[in-house]
């Protein structure tokens, strides 16, 4: 990746770096009053709009090696990738629907705060432990890397781009907290967005028009269900293990939900939520097509690519003039300041929250807001001291430790889809699950990094290769059902739950009160009752824009079929 920029790109950046610290300034210092509390700091005071929480949900998703590896993977086999985007709106669905009224009424911090109360301390504490490891030793250090080699390909070195980077985004996320991190994400939503368009438009015109891009690329790049043998992206794993990931992911991590979590009610937590179901619909268009427009350039000899991932640094290098590529690049930092300050911000608040605040219960509220901050600064240390590491580890190695989460995704998935739709199953059932399921995971990451070795691959044909080898999402469907078996067989072996671990937290018991929020906060009371708006007006309006959604996933899949 090789990007030469002028003056006046370098001018944009500049201009994009101050306009973010002051929009994180204005974002710490608004509505706050008196000492900080621990909900001002980890949930921005619980009164945040749906525009900004659905920009915060879309913003914090996308990444820079997000950006290039759709690009990537687009120039290398098409629309197919883009199937992991279209599906996020429906599972966001999911979440402002189904997962969204439960979390709110709980009045919860984290999701290991929840599952402590749907089950037991033992699940809060597996899911904060998988959780916070996760975070430092793949979302936040990928990330940074992502940073620095962004800065990297503009001129600056490796690490100075990095410690930019960290030091900038954590500067804000630690002052500021969710608040800063919401509002800066607002403001990167829209560079990111332009400058993906530009890219794109300009693309698609240079080869002249859709019809041309799609004659030189072929049918089968515009093709999003592919056969069951496809090594990558087979239509079975599409439609049965995708969506369990990306329950996982958009319905159950802390990354992720925290943001919904900060709204001002339900409404706003599910129009949020859906906003962020229309933003996702975008990256086929804005993200995997100009993999597919620098594919179609290299068929022309019109651009070289020796191989995928570059697709997106050389066609702005390619077709943008000196100017404009500074408007991409500052999406290209957008979009990693948004996911970095994101994971900061999370993985500090299940530190605090999931770790601090169980150890220390008497904890005061400024114990917490500085125990967060402090959390942050230790996740950044972390954070640049496994990079280096990430020199001496294979890329096929931190492939796996990347794909790892793909494994733990299934038990989590689980225990959250039944454990609020059933009110049978127990704290045993949820611990056993989760157990199986990480046993299953860790044997098939072992398998994997064995059959992977040049000398002491796994024997060909065995039953062992043949587990290490099963495409991901396959097997992340398989690991679902068998983790779903757990939890009912055990719970059904064991005692029902405590009356306190179902009440007001599942659909059978939605109408009782959750145990343990006898006195709340006003804010957590104005969220949980929604009083604000004409609840009954939002919904009407809230299912048309549902049913809108689901038609345009329906057209997206019969156009790219």
């Amino acid at each position: 990746m090789d990007l030469s920029l002028g003056i006046i790109d370098w001018s944009i950046i500049a201009l994009y770096f101050l306009v973010v610290f002051g929009v994180a300034a204005w974002a710490t210092i608004k509505e706050r009053s008196g000492e900080e509390t621990s909900a001002d700091y980890f949930l921005a005071g619980r009164n945040v709009g749906w525009f900004v929480v659905g920009a915060s949900l879309f913003a914090s998703n996308i990444g820079s090696e997000h950006l290039i590896g759709l690009a990537g993977t687009g120039a290398s086999s098409g629309v197919a990738v883009g199937q992991f985007e279209v599906l996020a709106s429906l599972i966001l669905l999911l979440l402002g629907w189904v997962f969204v009224p439960f979390y709110i009424k709980s009045g919860v911090f984290t999701m290991p705060e929840f599952l402590e109360k749907r089950y037991s301390s033992g699940a809060r504490w597996y899911l904060a432990t998988i959780s916070i490891v996760g975070y430092v030793l793949t979302k936040i250090s990928v990330t940074i890397f992502a940073g620095g080699v962004v800065f990297d390909a503009i001129g600056v070195p490796f690490w100075t781009g990095a410690f930019i980077v960290v030091g900038v985004t954590g500067l804000y996320t630690i002052l500021g907290g969710l608040r800063a991190v919401l509002y800066t994400d607002l403001m990167q939503v829209f560079v990111l967005i332009g400058g993906s368009v530009m890219v794109t438009l300009i693309g698609i015109s240079q080869l002249g028009g859709w019809t041309e891009l799609q004659q030189i690329a072929g049918e089968s790049f515009f093709d999003m269900w592919l056969p069951m043998t496809h090594p990558d992206f087979p239509w079975t794993g599409i439609l049965f293990g995708a969506p369990i990931l990306g329950i996982w992911y958009w319905c159950t991590d802390q990354f992720i939900v925290q943001r919904t979590l900060s709204a001002k009610n339900e409404d706003h937590a599910r129009r949020g939520s859906m906003f962020a179901g229309y933003l996702k619909l975008l990256p086929v268009f804005i993200f995997v097509l100009p993999g597919i427009v620098a594919y179609a350039l290299q068929q022309q000899g019109l651009l070289t690519l020796e191989q995928p991932d570059q697709a997106l640094p050389v066609l702005v290098g390619t077709l943008l003039p000196v100017g404009l590529r500074g408007i991409v690049v500052a999406g290209l930092l957008a979009a990693l300041m948004s996911s970095l300050s994101s994971v900061f911000n999370s993985c500090s608040t299940l530190v605090t929250w999931d770790v601090y605040r169980e150890l220390k219960p008497d904890a005061t509220e400024r114990q917490l807001v500085w125990v967060g901050r402090l959390a942050t600064v230790g996740l950044t240390v972390l954070g640049l001291a496994w990079i280096p590491l990430m020199d001496n580890i294979s890329g096929q190695l931190y492939t796996y430790l990347q794909s790892v989460q793909g494994y733990i995704a299934p038990p989590i998935a689980a225990v959250f889809l039944l454990g609020v739709f059933w009110q049978r199953v127990n704290a045993k059932g949820a611990l056993a699950s989760l157990g199986t399921g990480f046993v299953l995971g860790a044997t098939r990451l072992i398998l994997e990094l064995i059959n992977g070795a040049q000398k002491t691959g796994l024997p060909d044909g065995s039953v062992w290769a043949y587990v290490a080898e099963i495409n991901f999402l396959h097997l992340a469907f398989f690991l679902f059902l068998i983790c779903v078996a757990v939890l009912v067989i055990v719970s059904l072996l064991t005692e029902p739950p405590a009356r306190e671990k179902v009440a007001g937290l599942t659909y059978a018991t939605a109408d009782e009160p959750v145990a343990g929020q006898e006195t709340v906060d006003a804010n957590l009371a104005a969220a949980m009752e929604g009083t604000d708006e004409d609840t009954s007006d939002w919904r009407r309006v809230d299912l048309g824009l549902t049913l809108f959604l689901l038609a345009l996933v329906g057209m997206m899949w019969w156009y790219f079929s």
